[in-house]
């Protein structure tokens, strides 16, 4: 009778504890924070800029955890890197970051996985940083002439010439709020202080001037 006995006292024994778990388990459930499936958005205050601005980057972590939450800013191009910020308690968070060097560059936020949030990406900004470039045209009178990188120069040819760019180097090109991007198609200009050639069709694209001041991303 006795071997029967001291385990169903054990197991009456053991009833109390297992309980005080089961309700320390769900008091702990409760009062853990739910994790949030949020979005992430992403803005750039210009997306064309001169080299050595400060560009400053912002955005929102949607719904907001309602407190700080870590963000990860990723820019992509010939002078970038990464930095890290933390929201407000809104979910809106605000960075600066200089862009020293010309070229494109690519600039996407990640929302950093924790318990309260969970990890997110924006979508990808472009921003191209240019420098101001010295530049002329040709075409007129040459038309049917050989390029130094292959082919005819034709009226209808969009391209640049340069001293020392490789052939085919995408290079892009603004004047007065009008963009457009070309290879590099021939050689020159040989006159001091010019930094490009224009075709007469990128010329005409541009709306630019027989010589002048373009902004180039190369």
């Amino acid at each position: 009778m006795r071997r029967f006995l001291l385990p169903a006292m054990l197991a009456v024994a053991m009833l109390p504890v297992a309980a005080t778990a089961e309700a320390k388990q769900h008091r702990h459930e409760r009062h853990a924070p739910k994790r949030v499936d949020a979005g992430l958005s992403l803005h750039v205050s210009r997306h064309n800029v001169l080299a050595g601005s400060d560009l400053i980057v912002s955005g929102r972590v949607s719904p907001s955890p309602g407190d700080a939450h870590r963000v990860r800013v990723v820019v992509e191009g010939p002078s970038g890197g990464q930095l890290r910020t933390t929201t407000s308690r809104d979910g809106t968070f605000r960075a600066h970051w200089g862009l020293h060097s010309i070229g494109i560059y690519e600039i996407r936020a990640y929302g950093v996985h924790d318990r309260r949030v969970s990890g997110s990406a924006s979508a990808r900004r472009r921003v191209t940083v240019y420098r101001p470039a010295a530049a002329s045209y040709y075409g007129p009178g040459l038309y049917g002439g050989a390029l130094a990188c292959g082919g005819t120069l034709q009226p209808g040819t969009l391209g640049v010439a340069h001293k020392w760019l490789p052939c085919g180097t995408r290079v892009r090109l603004r004047y007065r709020g009008r963009s457009i991007t070309v290879p590099v198609v021939d050689r020159g200009p040989y006159v001091g202080g010019r930094d490009f050639d224009l075709t007469e069709a990128t010329k005409e694209r541009l709306r630019f001037p027989d010589l002048g001041v373009v902004l180039s991303s190369r």
